[in-house]
């Protein structure tokens, strides 16, 4: 189920990036890094949740995993945008 809703996430992303494509409207960096790493995120919980180990142990590797991603997602996107000043 959990990656029905990764799948799902991850075409809603896509489609949204392609209406604002054809809107010729601007996507901020950081708010495509801030889906990228929701929807690495999602995909993380459900593959962390498919393995065969105590449900707590799942759930707190993946939480720990998500907030890395988007530790990670932040800090190279204000790298990015400090190098370009």
């Amino acid at each position: 189920m959990l990656t029905a809703v990764a799948v799902l996430a991850s075409l809603l992303f896509i489609g949204w990036l392609i209406y604002r494509a054809v809107r010729r409207r601007p996507v901020k960096a950081h708010v495509v890094c801030y889906a990228v790493a929701c929807v690495t995120g999602v995909y993380t919980f459900a593959f962390f949740l498919g393995m065969d180990m105590p449900q707590l142990i799942k759930v707190v590797v993946s939480i720990i995993l998500g907030v890395v991603l988007i530790f990670m997602a932040a800090y190279l996107q204000r790298r990015r945008q400090i190098s370009k000043r």
